[in-house]
């Protein structure tokens, strides 16, 4: 089991994503706008830079929903590789089976 704090951190990364995503949208559309001046683009970068770092999308973590596991974590299932491996040879995962040929 991960550590309280880890999961608490990833909650609060999740929470400012999802509060500066619209802000941070629109900085990005003037840095990417092709016909926009120069002086323009630097105040979006200088507002962008002082947006919170655990604002950014990218700093979040995929984490297993049940162990909290940082590592080893399939997307489909957003499982560990360990607890997949758990439950499925336990059949509680529809459809997913060991492999054998």
């Amino acid at each position: 089991m991960a550590k309280k704090s880890m999961l608490n951190r990833e909650a609060q990364r999740q929470k400012l994503a999802a509060r500066y995503a619209v802000k941070r949208a629109q900085l990005r559309v003037i840095l990417s706008d092709v016909n926009a001046e120069f002086d323009d683009k630097m105040k979006a970068s200088v507002e962008l830079s002082k947006l919170p770092r655990d604002s950014s999308v990218c700093r979040q973590v995929r984490r297993c929903s049940i162990t909290g596991r940082p590592k080893g974590v399939y997307r489909k299932f957003a499982l560990g590789r360990n607890k997949l491996r758990q439950l499925a040879m336990s059949g509680e995962i529809p459809g997913l089976r060991k492999a054998s040929w």
